[in-house]
């Protein structure tokens, strides 16, 4: 029940934060997006405070052997480039630069209503779904 009551906390807290920086507005994104033309800024200072949280948090979870609910610590190992890497990070920016909107600003963004959010998180869904299918044809071969 503590994993679900924090997850559901994270979840909200997250979201809320997409909501008032207005990340989860594809104008916002897009215009960040736009070097060339009105270039709004507001986004990178959004990644730069989360970057300086994730490098804190980052740094705090690599001495610890628990996390703070009691859950053994799972932090990634993969410490190099490869091809799957920069395939899936071209289509990651791909889809964000046309759709203005990226996982998790999307999933807000469908919850408050947006209808473009709809048809973004249906691509999201199909395109993992395709990622599984193609995943298990690779294992299995």
């Amino acid at each position: 029940m503590k994993f679900s009551l924090a997850s559901f906390g994270a979840g909200l807290l997250f979201g809320l934060g997409l909501l008032i920086s207005g990340m989860a507005n594809p104008e916002k994104v897009l215009g960040f997006l736009d070097i060339a033309g009105q270039w709004d800024p507001s986004l990178a200072f959004v990644m730069g405070g989360a970057i300086l949280v994730g490098l804190f948090a980052f740094t705090l979870a690599k001495k610890r052997t628990l996390s703070f609910l009691g859950f053994d610590m799972r932090l990634p190992a993969a410490d190099r480039l490869d091809k799957r890497l920069i395939i899936g990070s071209v289509l990651f920016g791909a889809g964000w630069g046309l759709a203005g909107f990226c996982p998790g600003p999307g999933l807000v963004a469908l919850g408050a209503g947006e209808t473009g959010a709809l048809v973004f998180v249906a691509a999201m869904v199909a395109g993992m779904g395709l990622f599984e299918l193609i995943e298990k044809h690779r294992v299995s071969n």
